[in-house]
């Protein structure tokens, strides 16, 4: 974990009281903390640093990989596709992380990119922004993005079919920083970072993922700077209620407070209002945006997520 993260941090454990964070360092390479521990002055909760690796989320631990469908090997290969392709020459690949990039201002403040799997867009935006992080609860997705970062390359298997796959290697193009990038384990309902630090703020395709998808939108809402702040929400709203209750979902459904589309509710939520995010944002654009994600070299899905970016 990168030294410039410290003063960042707080205890998420303790929300909505922020406690801050003490570390003690074992181990590090230059401005890298490569094992030591990150503990709260308030509650006194520990969170590791393992080979680089900061676990700041309370549920997560360095003792296993979690068993979900997101920590497979398949799956991390899958999303390297979805974010990288282009890199790799594919001509089915999506442009969609080009285009997600490209609605964001360039800023100098620090920039958080909240459900980021295995990295991309925060890899755009620290060309054009100062720190930025890029946050998952995959311990998998976390790491390899991290492993991408620090060799600015890596090789994988590519699914072809069955159990065939190809080796294909990936390179970050010359011009990409990653000295003021970082990725961390951590939860997307409960951001270990102090309020009003950040500059620009996304979440992409990952308010139909988490249990509490208003929480969630919170949490980036907190953590955003009062003013001279950006907001970005992108997501395709395939509600489920095997990932949260449908009294919690931000749209899709026929009554309740939040019935209707989940664009035009997250555009309503930003915008200010009763029950909404305040300070209230201000909408800059709105669309769609298709993405892909390749399971083998016959089987592609094709998503269109609706996206609100708004500024304050």
């Amino acid at each position: 974990m990168k030294k410039f993260l410290l003063p960042l941090l707080i205890c998420p454990a303790c929300l909505p009281e922020e406690q801050e964070l003490d570390c003690v360092i074992e181990s590090e390479q230059e401005d890298d903390i490569l094992d030591g521990t990150l503990a709260c002055t308030g509650c006194g909760a520990t969170y590791p640093i393992r080979r680089g690796l900061a676990f700041l989320d309370p549920a997560q631990t360095v003792d296993g990989i979690p068993q979900n469908r997101y920590e497979s090997p398949a799956v991390v290969s899958s999303y390297l596709w979805s974010h990288f392709g282009d890199l790799l020459g594919d001509e089915n690949a999506s442009d969609a992380y080009l285009r997600w990039a490209a609605l964001m201002q360039p800023c100098q403040g620090p920039c958080l990119d909240i459900g980021g799997a295995v990295g991309r867009f925060a890899f755009e935006m620290a060309a054009k922004c100062g720190p930025t992080i890029g946050l998952d609860n995959s311990v998998s997705f976390i790491r390899t993005a991290r492993q991408l970062m620090k060799n600015r390359g890596l090789v994988f298997d590519l699914a072809v079919e069955g159990k065939i796959s190809r080796r294909v290697s990936l390179a970050l193009p010359s011009n990409w920083p990653t000295q003021n990038l970082e990725f961390v384990v951590a939860d997307a309902l409960a951001l270990p970072f102090k309020s009003h630090t950040f500059s620009a703020v996304a979440s992409l395709n990952l308010v139909d993922k988490v249990p509490l998808p208003k929480k969630q939108l919170e949490e980036g809402n907190r953590v955003a700077k009062l003013k001279d702040a950006q907001f970005l929400v992108s997501d395709p709203f395939s509600w489920s209620v095997d990932v949260a209750r449908e009294e919690d979902w931000l749209g899709g459904s026929e009554k309740g407070p939040l019935a209707g589309r989940g664009h035009e509710n997250v555009e309503a939520l930003l915008n200010g209002g009763k029950n909404s995010l305040q300070p209230a944002w201000k909408t800059r654009d709105k669309g769609q945006i298709w993405w892909k994600i390749r399971t083998h070299e016959n089987h592609y899905e094709l998503i269109r997520s609706c996206f609100v970016k708004a500024a304050r």
